[in-house]
């Protein structure tokens, strides 16, 4: 077994954390993989890190700013505020993503004490003997005996290192962000994982680690001496925003889950089955899917909850009317569906919980303040659901003063292999406080 050198250059050259160029106004996240920390790993919802970082910048400009992000995901918002310079705060309710987010925040810890940690998990695992009979099945058909294999050595060796420090979550990370890179089986654009799809040259997990722990380690260099606070990263609900200081918010930069039917908890599914937190899919429902919001059939079952009394609860009083509509049409819809989705459920309890995130963002901002929520529209089953409208409605209800709506792009243009031809699209909605 050939072990990397870390005492000799880099591979990855150094990268500036410069301020992000402020004419860059995508919403998307593919660009982030050309920035430092942001590249470290793909998170499958994420937005563009410019375009937060100039709607920071451009904030900080005129006074004081606190930023929060109530669905803050791998961090895209708390590592731009940082960039900034400015305080900032984020709840994220996945513990799974959490950890990876929380694992990102620390690349302002100590360079050489991650360089030296992965170098003793290199070293150990040089020694040590693979078993992989225990993995779950998913794992099994997502690599071979020998990468398995290489893999688990890895796993065993950075287990055998873990003591809660930056350095040995960043050596968590590391190995994490390099699971689909050395798997045979491909991914769907969403990352759900694809066993009966594969790539033609995956990587190899040794080679792969090396290069991902040079790339992090390249990233920390930079980062040495970059001032500002640090960001707060919370595990918990955006329902309730528990843990943060009241009043306080002047600046929300988000991207809640949209109700398309996106299964959040399974995006993981591999990592969380790798890693040993759960052994297969319906793990996910108490593992994950109880702390989310309800954005997918999975978390609302057939016969799971009374339709009327979720409609009927007063924070959805704004829009009740039109809601009930479009509810009571995805349960007639869906009966002549093969799959009979539960799109009008997860509809209303969609718009109650986002109900209930206005409510806790309107005790945590202070007035005035300026929210933005990238978020974009839905139609299950072919039913038009008009969600930025709805958003807006049920955040003046909690206590807010006005909204705008801003088209960044269209989706479901393209209608080969789409399920319905209802024009949609994706934007930023501006809530005044």
């Amino acid at each position: 077994m050939i072990l990397h050198d870390v005492n000799q250059p880099l591979l990855f050259p150094a990268v500036d954390l410069r301020p992000i160029p402020r004419d860059f106004a995508s919403t998307t996240f593919a660009d982030n993989a050309a920035f430092p920390v942001h590249r470290w790993i793909r998170f499958s919802a994420g937005f563009s890190a410019v375009w937060a970082e100039s709607v920071i910048r451009d904030a900080a400009q005129t006074g004081p700013v606190r930023v929060f992000d109530p669905f803050a995901g791998s961090g895209t918002t708390l590592l731009a505020a940082e960039n900034v310079g400015v305080d900032c705060w984020g709840v994220e309710a996945h513990p799974f993503v959490y950890r990876i987010g929380q694992a990102k925040l620390a690349y302002r810890s100590d360079p050489e004490a991650y360089r030296h940690l992965i170098r003793r998990i290199r070293d150990a695992a040089a020694t040590l003997t693979a078993n992989i009979e225990g993995y779950p099945p998913l794992v099994r058909k997502c690599y071979d005996d020998a990468t398995l294999s290489d893999l688990d050595v890895m796993r065993q060796a950075l287990e055998g290192s873990t003591d809660g420090s930056p350095a040995s979550e960043l050596a968590w990370l590391t190995l994490i962000a390099i699971l689909r890179k050395v798997s045979p089986v491909n991914t769907a654009q969403w990352q759900y994982i694809l066993p009966r799809k594969t790539k033609k040259n995956p990587a190899r997990p040794f080679s792969a680690f090396d290069a991902m722990s040079r790339m992090i380690y390249s990233d920390m260099q930079c980062a040495v001496g970059l001032k500002g606070p640090p960001a707060r990263l919370l595990c918990g609900d955006a329902r309730d925003c528990g843990g943060l200081p009241r009043g306080g918010v002047t600046l929300v930069v988000t991207s809640p889950p949209y109700p398309n039917n996106y299964d959040y908890a399974d995006a993981t599914r591999l990592e969380m089955s790798f890693m040993g937190e759960i052994r297969g899919w319906g793990d996910l429902q108490h593992a994950v899917r109880q702390h989310l919001i309800r954005s997918c059939t999975q978390h609302v079952p057939d016969n799971s909850l009374d339709l009327e009394s979720v409609l009927t609860q007063a924070e959805l009083d704004p829009i009740r009317k039109e809601l009930s509509a479009v509810c009571q049409e995805l349960g007639r819809v869906r009966l002549a569906k093969g799959g009979r989705k539960t799109y009008h459920l997860m509809v209303a309890c969609y718009f109650l919980d986002l109900a209930r995130v206005w409510r806790a963002l309107r005790s945590v901002c202070a007035s005035p303040s300026r929210l933005c929520f990238v978020i974009g529209d839905s139609a299950p089953y072919g039913v038009y659901v008009p969600v930025m409208n709805w958003l807006g409605e049920l955040a003046l209800a909690a206590g807010f003063h006005g909204f705008r709506f801003e088209r960044t792009r269209d989706r479901n243009t393209k209608w080969k292999n789409r399920k319905h031809r209802v024009p949609l699209c994706e934007g930023r909605l501006w809530v005044e406080g």
